[in-house]
């Protein structure tokens, strides 16, 4: 295997692993924009990534799903457009608070000077 396909397949992988554990921070993230459906969601997680996260509409439900049964996330009732009303999802001051600390904890590291000039650093 040459090393720009051993370099694809590498990349491929850890961007697959990295990508499982971050749709919570995305979603988490579309919710503190505002309440929003799951097609708003999953909008949202694909423009503000660069479309570098898809997910599935039934993903998004099975997880808003678990985060509404951990008390996380809640929904109200809305009008859909010309259908059936629409759950409209936002995150509940626990979740806020959950958001603030995992960012603050993961996230603002990230914006350390040496951090920063680490990942800047051209080899």
């Amino acid at each position: 295997m040459n090393n720009d396909k051993l370099l694809t397949d590498l990349l491929s992988a850890w961007e697959e692993t990295y990508k499982k554990g971050q749709l919570t921070l995305w979603v988490f993230l579309s919710l503190k924009e505002g309440d929003k459906y799951v097609d708003e969601i999953k909008a949202f997680v694909e423009e503000q990534s660069n479309q570098t996260m898809t997910c599935e509409s039934q993903s998004l439900y099975r997880n808003l799903r678990k985060y509404q049964h951990i008390g996380v996330v809640d929904f109200k009732a809305g009008e859909g457009n010309k259908g059936p009303d629409r759950k409209y999802y936002f995150l509940t001051s626990l979740g806020k608070e959950l958001l603030n600390q995992f960012v603050s904890r993961n996230i603002h590291l990230f914006f350390n000077p040496k951090i920063k000039s680490l990942l800047n650093q051209e080899d």
